[in-house]
Order: C-alpha cells, then sequence, then structure tokens
C-alpha cells in the first residue's frame, strides 16, 4: 500500500499535544513552523521520504536514521523529525491496536517525544529535535513505556553473547527515562509487566532476558552511593558484559543536561552529583556498560 505523508488536522492538536506531553513553547512553535508544499516544496519532499522510510518498516526492532531535511538550522528545520513523527502517529496507533496494546500504555510510550522535546532545548538551548533514531523505535511499535522502565524488542548482537543467551536470540533491551526515582519497587513491577505484555502482544519471538547499556550499571557507582541507593541496587540486578565505553558524555547529558561543560560549572545539589563531579576532578572517566538478567 502507499504511504501518504499527512500531517493531522490543525483542530486536533491540542488534543495530540496533551497526549504527547509537548510543552506549550514547543506547540507554538511547532505550529509557528507548521509546513506545506506549497510554501516549502522540498523540505515537504524530504518529510515524505523520511516519512514512508519510518512507517515502511512498522514493527521493525533496529534504530533507523532517517533522512533529514537540506537546512536544519530554521525553525522548521529543528522540528523537522517532529512532522515526521506527527503524520506516524495515525500508523503506529493502528499498529497498536491490532497488537491489542492498551491505551495508556500506547500514550505513554509515545508520549516520550515531549519528554525528548524538553531535553532538547535544555541542551541546546532553543525548541527542536535534532535526532531522529531514538524515536524510531517508539513511532514503529518497537518500544514500550511500562511503569518506571521502558522495554523494546531487540535480537542479541554478538558483542554482547554471554553463557546465557547467543547472538541473534530475541531479547529485550531496557531503558531508563527520566521519570522518578528508581525504586526497586517500581523496577520489580516493570519487570513483572513486561514479562507479561510481551508474552501476550508479541508471541512470535518470546524472550527471556533482557540486556541494559548504561551509565548507571557503571560498577564505579557503588564506590560513592550508599549500598541500599536506589542506583546501586539497580545495577546489582546485572550480569556486566563487556568492557562498555566511555560514558562522560552520556552522565553529563542526562544527570546535569549539559554538553561539554566545565567541571567547575557543575550544580553538586545531591549525592550523585558530587560523586560525578568528584571522580571527574580526580581524573577519573565513568563507563556506559552493558548487563543482563533473566526475565
Amino acid at each position: 500500500m502507499a504511504r501518504r505523508f499527512r500531517l493531522p488536522e490543525r483542530s486536533y492538536l491540542p488534543a495530540i499535544f496533551e497526549r504527547l506531553a509537548i510543552d506549550e513553547q514547543d506547540r507554538r512553535e511547532i505550529v509557528a513552523a507548521w509546513p506545506s508544499p506549497g510554501t516549502d516544496p522540498a523540505t515537504w519532499r524530504s518529510l515524505e521520504t523520511a516519512y514512508v522510510t519510518l512507517v515502511d518498516d512498522l514493527g521493525g526492532v533496529e534504530l533507523l536514521d532517517l533522512p533529514r531535511p537540506a537546512v536544519d538550522s530554521t525553525l522548521l528545520g529543528r522540528y523537522f523529525f517532529v512532522y515526521v513523527y506527527l503524520a506516524a502517529l495515525a500508523d503506529v496507533r493502528r499498529f497498536h491496536t491490532q497488537r491489542r496494546i492498551p491505551d495508556d500504555i500506547s500514550w505513554a510510550t509515545l508520549s516520550d517525544l515531549g519528554r525528548n522535546l524538553r531535553r532538547d532545548r535544555l541542551l541546546l538551548g532553543d525548541g527542536g529535535l535534532r535526532t531522529s533514531s531514538w524515536l524510531t523505535l517508539h513511532f514503529r511499535g518497537a518500544i514500550y513505556q511500562l511503569g518506571r522502565l521502558q522495554f523494546n524488542r531487540i535480537n542479541v548482537r554478538g558483542a554482547y553473547v554471554a553463557d546465557a543467551f547467543h547472538a541473534g536470540e530475541p531479547a529485550l533491551g531496557i531503558h531508563i527515562p527520566e521519570s522518578g526515582p528508581l525504586t526497586p519497587e517500581a523496577c520489580d513491577d516493570s519487570f513483572a509487566h513486561a514479562r507479561s505484555f510481551f508474552a501476550r502482544h508479541f508471541p512470535e519471538t518470546p524472550t527471556r532476558v533482557a540486556l541494559c547499556t548504561s551509565w548507571l550499571l557503571d560498577p564505579q557507582l557503588a564506590d560513592y552511593l550508599a549500598p541500599d541507593s536506589n542506583i546501586v541496587r539497580f545495577g546489582r540486578r546485572f550480569t556486566l558484559v563487556g568492557d562498555g565505553y566511555d560514558g562522560d558524555a552520556d552522565v553529563l547529558r542526562f544527570v546535569f543536561h549539559r554538553i561539554g561543560p566545565k567541571i567547575d560549572d557543575l550544580p553538586q545539589r545531591t549525592t550523585l552529583d558530587r560523586a560525578i563531579v568528584a571522580h571527574l576532578r580526580a581524573g577519573k572517566h565513568w563507563r556506559s556498560r552493558t548487563g543482563w538478567l533473566e526475565l
């Protein structure tokens, strides 16, 4: 079936923006830069190409690198991917309906768009959505918000192979959105929900293991935080695989919402803040590590 790029009717936008947790300032700028084939045919063609690339792979599990606009410094260019996802909203909602995904889970998952818009503004100082690949999971039906954690369908890659599983095996990826305390009870609920959710809605790819790659799994955190802290207790759930990679940029981005800051400019309001700064001042580096657990 031919895919046609079509944005939602403007009268529906307030309800859509609310469902997607998009803040007021972003709402105004999205509407102000609203594209049309008549005023900017080149960008419209780019939007159509990116949209077709996305929805032709509904149900796919890999990150997609969508085509980008020719100019991304304008307001329209900065919100380019938002328009792609708004056009794909009806497609992914149909996919969720076909898979019998509950409405509350569908919208909670898709509302990560608003969270990413807020992060972009904090990181870069103005509105927009400068990266596309992460949200291609949400708007293709690959990832789901199940309580405190997000889970996406994956196939195990060779670099993460351990004795307990093998390359190519279906598994779940675990992600930790910025949405409140990472309490053991909330995580337990999410893992229990994930076990039943994917067995019910995606029975063709049964999964028995889940993997997480995050700076939160760096064992060095236990040198600074209390043994009963939420972060340390979360990390203890996992068996680590490999050596990971330099996680300094991830820590600065997700904890402080900064890109390449001076260490002396970082706030030290919490135990975690102080731990991160002390570690970096000592000339050490954080690691983003991969770990696995059985569901």
